[in-house]
């Protein structure tokens, strides 16, 4: 599972999709799903949590990358993947923005976290089993921060906010969730002590780009605004998303750190890459 603008900004070429069954894999494989959630529909059923998007858990796209290589490398994967990068998620985050949007409580949703890193650890293991040496295991972005949840979440209290107008509450979520998975990948060393594994500090990328972002040349107007989409505070209307009849696009998206109210523009993405780059690179012992 491959983020496109580490990618981008690494000089890598970007990685076809799976399901392209005419496409070139010769520089790997992407097996992600848009919406897709660490625990499967059936677990996320039995904590009644609908999934709208998908069924194609984390497990799922890791029996697709199962397949894959049975076609493509079979017997001689465990040479060639040792040579390769894996990255496996960020997916985790899915399953606590599906939560939030039904109506989860907050101590609902940290104790569905466990269960979540329990299966994001798994998966690690299966991509082990598959050959891998060297992964990365990303933990996900403040879930404070965007259009499309504060927008859901706002409310008039002030004490809410924290100084860049995140929602506490649900940065603290996220930051219960990352460090959970964080000790859990560290566990992880101490059983593998031969794969190089390694955290993705996702949540640490993003709030840096937040101190810096006006430095760095972005619109400190816009920080929480849609560049993709139409009304109220923070450009962002769930019935009128990016895409649909109408929905404007502001003029110069690489001013903007939001794209949609989902995700991020390239250019903000672009920046979080290079912090990522410069912190994970020293630890996976390989050059780009």
């Amino acid at each position: 599972i491959v983020f496109f603008p580490t990618a981008l900004e690494s000089g890598l070429p970007l990685l076809n999709p799976y399901k392209d069954k005419s496409a070139n894999f010769r520089h790997g494989a992407n097996f992600a799903v848009v919406g897709a959630t660490a625990l499967s529909a059936q677990v996320m059923a039995e904590k009644k949590i609908v999934l709208s998007f998908t069924n194609s858990s984390l497990d799922i796209q890791l029996d697709w990358m199962s397949s894959h290589f049975e076609t493509t490398c079979s017997p001689d994967c465990p040479v060639q993947l040792k040579k390769s990068l894996f990255l496996v998620g960020h997916i985790g985050g899915n399953d606590i923005i599906y939560g939030l949007s039904q109506g989860k409580t907050m101590e609902e949703l940290r104790r569905l976290v466990p269960h979540i890193v329990h299966t994001i650890i798994h998966g690690v293991k299966r991509v082990i089993g598959f050959g891998a040496t060297r992964i990365v295991v990303p933990g996900t972005f403040p879930k404070g921060c965007g259009p499309a949840i504060l927008t859901q979440f706002m409310n008039n209290d002030s004490s809410s906010y924290d100084e860049y107008h995140c929602l506490k509450e649900l940065n603290n979520l996220t930051i219960f969730y990352n460090d959970h998975l964080q000790r859990a990948v560290e566990e992880m060393k101490k059983e593998y002590t031969n794969i190089t594994l390694v955290y993705g500090d996702y949540y640490n990328a993003y709030m840096w780009f937040l101190q810096n972002a006006v430095t760095l040349g972005f619109d400190k107007n816009s920080l929480q605004k849609a560049c993709c989409g139409v009304g109220g505070e923070y450009n962002y209307d769930k019935n009128r998303k990016c895409g649909a009849q109408g929905v404007p696009v502001c003029d110069n998206p690489s001013s903007h750190f939001n794209w949609d109210g989902l995700h991020l523009t390239q250019a903000a993405y672009s920046w979080l890459t290079r912090w990522l780059i410069d912190d994970m690179l020293p630890k996976l012992n390989c050059h780009v």
